[in-house]
């Protein structure tokens, strides 16, 4: 059942990652994915501060399934005009120094006790087929770092990216053609860029789905999941008809009005168990 490989991103319910976790804890998540704490970028911990996190997340019975880096989130070449993104509490830098930061993105990862890396595919270009070979090349050289570290990465359909939709993060993946690069599935970033997330990209990426993010959204909106338009029960259903086992973690991007992070979260979480049920359909 998806209620059993559950999870949240902990930043989406509180930068205070103590009530973070006894959120994820009382609602019966299983793992965390972490991005920023405290408003700090997960890269930008030390040694000692990822051992403390780690014990608060063990204590609570949860594990951390990924890092949720902001690896080239950045320009193949800043002298082009491309578009960009949240960076999470991380200057703009060059694809040298993403490089490096993947190097302890990894050793991160590892001291977490994850297996899994989100990354990205460069800010978007405005005509991204133009620099194919280059993106290809960079994905290629981070895979084979994460090969040496036994490490997944994980490319998501980032609309600011060059790899902002199904069919692109899918040919990428499929040109890397490395078993330590695959697709982070998220149907709500594919509405919120303004194309079908199921069937049409879905069918995409079938197949080459490391992980999946679940949030809902209309054009350029984000909205609790049931509100938006991504058609979930036929998505998550044919996930468990196509054999996916891996997991899913909600990445809200959605505060009520007047509300917190945390309550975004709570109501797509409630729409989730109203859609599956809260036993579980699937």
């Amino acid at each position: 059942m998806i209620f059993d490989r559950l999870g949240v991103l902990t930043d989406e319910v509180s930068q205070d990652f103590a009530e973070a976790l006894d959120w994820a804890e009382c609602n019966g998540m299983t793992h965390v994915e972490i991005r920023m704490v405290g408003g700090k970028n997960i890269a930008d911990f030390s040694d000692q501060e990822l051992d403390q996190l780690l014990f608060e997340v063990e204590k609570r019975g949860l594990y951390v399934s990924a890092v949720a880096s902001p690896i080239f989130k950045c320009a193949l070449n800043p002298s082009r005009a491309v578009a960009s993104g949240d960076t999470f509490g991380q200057e703009e830098e060059s694809v040298e120094h993403h490089f490096l930061k993947l190097e302890r993105v990894i050793e991160i990862c590892k001291r977490l006790k994850a297996d899994k890396i989100r990354i990205f595919s460069f800010w978007r270009e405005q005509n991204p087929s133009d620099y194919e070979e280059e993106i290809i090349g960079y994905l290629k050289k981070a895979a084979t770092a994460a090969a040496e570290h036994d490490a997944l990465l994980l490319l998501e359909n980032e609309n600011s990216c060059n790899g902002g939709y199904a069919s692109e993060v899918a040919h990428f993946v499929q040109q890397v053609d490395s078993p330590n690069l695959k697709v982070l599935w998220d149907p709500g970033n594919e509405e919120y860029g303004g194309r079908s997330a199921f069937p049409e990209g879905y069918d995409r990426v079938k197949g080459l789905i490391g992980h999946v993010h679940l949030k809902d959204a209309f054009v350029d909106k984000c909205v609790p999941i049931g509100e938006g338009m991504v058609p979930f029960i036929d998505q998550l259903q044919a996930l468990e008809d196509d054999g996916y086992e891996g997991l899913f973690t909600i990445e809200t991007h959605y505060i009520p009005e007047g509300g917190t992070a945390k309550d975004g979260t709570g109501m797509t979480l409630k729409g989730l168990q109203n859609i599956l049920g809260v036993e579980g359909k699937i």
